[in-house]
This record gives C-alpha cells, sequence and structure tokens, in this order.
C-alpha cells in the first residue's frame, strides 16, 4: 500500500510488527515475522535510513524503536501529490496542443459530440479539475447531467484558486434547496448573478474549452454536448457569457453581503438574503419558501425596508438597493 511513497512491502511488514512489538531485536522481529533474520536485516537498515526506527542505545545488539511515520512519510506524500499535480498540468497542456495541432490540420476535430448523462458529467469534473484560472457557467433549471450539490469539483478548485463566474436562471431558485446551494458556493468564493432566462446551457474553462448541449431539451433520449476547443465559435460563446454577465443581478450569500450600504445602513443576515431575492426578481411566495417564512412576513420585511430606504413602490425599493449598496 504505502510503496508509492517509497516504502516496499517488506519495509512495511517489518515496520508495522516493530510498531506492534513496541520495541524489539532482530531476531524477535524475524521469529514473529517467521523469516530468516538475514531477510530482516535489510528492510530494518532501510527503515532507520528512512527516519522509521531507530536503535534504542549505543550497542550493535540493541532493540530497535519505532518512529512516527507522520514526518518522514508525510514529506514523501506532499513530494507525490506535487509531482502528480505537475504531471496532470503537463498532461493538460499536452492535451490541448494535441487537440489544437489536430484543429489546425482537421476542423473535425473543433467539435467532440458527448453523449449521455454520465458522460457529460465526467467531462465535467475532468474539466474543472483541469481549470488553472477560471470556470463560466450558464446554469438554467432541472439540470441535464449534474446538479449543484454533486458539484464538489468546484469546491476543490475555488481552494486551488480557480474563479468561477456563474450566472443561475430565475426558474433554477425556485427548487427546493436551490438557493442554500447556490449560498454555499458563494460562501466559497464563486461570484454568482441571476437572469430571467438564459439562452443556453454552457461551461467554459480557462477561455480555451466550452461544452454547450447540441439539441433541444426533450425528456426522450440521452442528453448531448458538444466540447468546443479554441475558434471563433468559443470566441462567440465567450462574448455571450459576457454580454450576459453584465445585464445579470449580482446573488450574495447574508454570509458575505451583510455590510453598511453607502448610507451607513447595514442590513441584517435576513435582510441581505431577502434583497437578493428580491432585486433577482423572486416571487414572494418563492422567497418565503426558501427563507421559511410566510408570505405575508416576506410583504411585511420588504414594506419595512421600503419605509428606511424612503420610497413607497417596489421599484424605487430595487433602484435604492442597488444605489446604496445594500447587496
Amino acid at each position: 500500500m504505502l510503496d508509492v511513497i517509497g516504502l516496499t512491502s517488506d519495509e512495511e511488514d517489518v515496520y508495522r510488527c516493530l510498531v506492534h512489538l513496541t520495541t524489539a531485536r532482530e531476531d524477535e522481529l524475524a521469529e514473529r515475522l517467521r523469516r530468516p533474520v538475514g531477510e530482516i536485516r535489510a528492510p530494518l537498515a532501510a527503515l532507520q535510513g528512512k527516519g522509521l526506527a531507530l536503535p534504542t542505545g549505543p550497542e550493535p545488539d540493541a532493540p530497535l524503536r519505532p518512529l512516527a511515520p507522520d514526518v518522514p512519510l508525510g514529506e514523501a506524500l506532499l513530494r507525490r501529490q506535487e509531482a502528480l499535480e505537475a504531471a496532470r498540468a503537463a498532461v493538460t497542456q499536452l492535451t490541448e496542443e494535441y487537440r489544437a495541432g489536430m484543429r489546425r490540420h482537421d476542423p473535425d476535430h473543433l467539435v467532440e459530440v458527448v453523449t449521455g448523462a454520465q458522460a457529460l458529467r465526467e467531462r465535467l469534473r475532468d474539466l474543472q479539475n483541469g481549470a488553472r484560472v477560471e470556470v463560466l457557467w450558464f446554469c438554467r433549471a432541472n439540470p441535464l447531467a449534474m446538479a449543484g450539490p454533486e458539484n464538489v469539483e468546484e469546491f476543490d478548485a475555488l481552494a486551488r484558486g480557480v474563479r468561477y463566474r456563474a450566472i443561475y436562471e430565475r426558474g433554477m431558485l425556485l427548487e427546493p434547496g436551490a438557493l442554500t446551494d447556490v449560498e454555499r458556493g458563494v460562501d466559497a468564493g464563486e461570484q454568482a448573478r441571476v437572469l430571467d432566462r438564459l439562452p443556453v446551457r454552457l461551461a467554459i474553462v480557462d477561455g480555451r474549452t466550452a461544452l454547450c448541449p447540441l439539441v433541444p431539451e426533450r425528456g426522450d433520449g440521452e442528453p448531448s454536448a458538444a466540447v468546443i476547443g479554441r475558434s471563433q465559435l468559443l470566441d462567440a460563446l465567450l462574448a455571450l457569457f459576457e454580454s450576459h454577465w453584465l445585464m445579470a443581478t449580482p446573488l450574495r450569500s447574508s454570509a458575505t453581503a451583510a455590510r453598511p450600504g453607502t448610507d451607513g445602513y447595514r442590513p441584517d443576515a435576513d435582510e441581505v438574503r431577502l434583497l437578493s431575492l428580491f432585486v433577482a426578481g423572486v416571487p414572494d411566495k418563492s422567497i418565503a419558501s426558501q427563507l421559511g417564512v410566510s408570505r405575508r412576513t416576506v410583504q411585511r420585511r420588504l414594506a419595512d425596508l421600503m419605509a428606511v430606504a424612503g420610497v413607497d413602490t417596489r421599484p424605487g425599493l430595487a433602484f435604492q438597493v442597488a444605489r446604496r449598496g445594500w447587496v
């Protein structure tokens, strides 16, 4: 099991036996492992060289005791992880160079067709695991291949510094638990915005690869999508995302947005969440469902905020929320 970080199976067997006995001489280890003493000496010497065993005294035949494995093996594991990460980056770069070369000589390689929900999920995971700079999303309601809670790769990517910008279709926020899932992403560093409608489902990674469905969404048949490499088609998809990003309404969680506005008023966590949904155009009934309160409570809280903002209409409140920086 530990041979991947430089510990042979014989060394692992001897080390485990030494840990079990606490201290032991060569003959005691050989007896316990039912091996000749000569077969024990090389693994023992290797364990001492790797900082996993130490004699208990200066005598040549002094018993040995085990040392904690976390420091020496942890360093080896870290080096292996760094090597694997470098190898993965190299493979990603080589793959991109290969695809770019093929596209220059054969236009058929510009678009790769992926069919089936499982295949789409795996491709989305691979793209995110290989991301280095930024991931862009068009997130529509009723996902074809990967629901929000299944996308654990996003949190790994955010943790290593990849930027995420996601635009959510308003209807998606009406699904049970959707807002909570979006807020988890926002709290982890995702930049989220909302639009009433999105033209397509779309994912773009590092400005070099896009994944986009090919046919209209129907209940029958397997979903399919095109994986699009660097090209004018990809440039058009990037422009499509940026144009919608400028039109979309920011969506912030209570944890990231509760700060004083330009007028000094600080919305509390519940007000921030309420206003974020309100500005995004979510209906009162759906807001109430997402917040776990009654529709009447939502209406009362909005009326109170209108009074604070000094307006008597909801459009006026939306304008003041933006102007004062409440969300």
